[in-house]
């Protein structure tokens, strides 16, 4: 496999990527998960309308940060002069690509005809995604799942047509927008798609990478040229150091004291609070304490994890995480 090229940017072999994920990839998660070896990070997705709105909230998820580059803001909407507005928005903002949504498969997102919900209207998305390209200067790029559900599964025929928008890389997430995040990732159409002559464009692949395994078994089996880690990277950002040591050497790397694992959960928590405030940036943390791999299957510890999750204070968090003592299968 040769590197990777999207638009002006080059990827060595086996790019593992963090997907964007709203509410969970702000700066301070990105910064970390890049510091943990992701290749390239996406911001939380943006509302092209709120964005052009210039609503105080979308505006600060413009922010990015030399250290976290190449990073590439993401954006969403259905209206074709909104999201031609969003884009250049975004542009004068610095980012190194844009990300189109169209995989998002909330209901206040795709039922809206946004997201996934364009998946519906595949002409609509195509014209969105050609007038996109032509507004701006950096690489732009497309995210999607197969189809809307199981009879509606275009993603092989929408690939090409997307492709012919002069995008510069596509995401397939290997779910219907049926099925949000239920049941297996089908990896077999993402494999189509990236074996498919008429391609040429770089496929990420996107769908139950959790694992080392997982992720060799995407480039081996469906010859993806990247894949996009999101779930599993919620209170775990050194899975991207784990998936990288493996591709790059076939062996899985030891693992690190339980300490050491809560003591970048604290640096997360310390971030979240310094670029937010004590109360904000606790209850930005919370998603990632609770998804973290770090504390499942320790026997009897849902009053401790109640405790971790009402905690209105750092110190008081961190009083409790001191006392966790780890006794499950995290380390096996």
């Amino acid at each position: 496999m040769n590197k990777m090229q999207v638009g002006n940017l080059t990827f060595n072999k086996y790019p593992i990527f963090l997907a964007p994920m709203e509410d969970v990839t702000d700066i301070s998660f990105r910064l970390l998960c890049k510091e943990f070896g992701a290749d390239m990070v996406y911001t939380e997705f943006i509302s092209s309308d709120a964005l052009i709105r210039r609503v105080n909230k979308t505006q600060t998820k413009l922010e990015i940060k030399d250290e976290e580059r190449p990073v590439a803001m993401q954006i969403y909407g259905k209206e074709v002069d909104a999201m031609v507005e969003a884009a250049r928005i975004c542009e004068a903002a610095c980012p190194d690509s844009i990300d189109i949504n169209f995989g998002c498969p909330v209901k206040k997102v795709a039922g809206k005809g946004a997201g996934a919900g364009m998946l519906r209207t595949p002409e609509k998305m195509i014209e969105i995604t050609e007038a996109v390209v032509k507004a701006v200067k950096i690489p732009v790029t497309v995210k999607t799942r197969l189809g809307w559900d199981n009879d509606q599964k275009i993603i092989v025929g929408l690939a090409e047509q997307l492709q012919d928008c002069g995008i510069a890389a596509l995401t397939i997430h290997g779910r219907t927008r049926a099925q949000m995040y239920t049941g297996e990732a089908d990896w077999t159409l993402i494999g189509e798609v990236k074996n498919n002559a008429r391609m040429h464009i770089p496929i990420i692949g996107n769908g139950d990478i959790n694992s080392p395994e997982s992720a060799r078994q995407a480039f081996d089996r469906y010859g993806v040229d990247a894949v996009m880690i999101g779930r599993a990277s919620i209170g775990a950002p050194w899975i991207f150091s784990e998936v990288k040591q493996y591709l790059q050497t076939g062996e899985l790397p030891p693992k690190e004291s339980f300490d050491y694992y809560v003591s970048v959960l604290k640096r997360q928590i310390r971030q979240s609070i310094a670029r937010l405030d004590e109360r904000r940036g606790i209850l930005h943390s919370r998603r990632h304490i609770a998804a973290s791999p770090l504390f499942k299957g320790i026997p009897n510890f849902k009053p401790t994890k109640i405790a971790l999750l009402k905690a209105e204070s750092a110190e008081a968090l961190f009083e409790i995480m001191d006392k966790i003592e780890c006794s499950n299968g995290f380390f096996t």
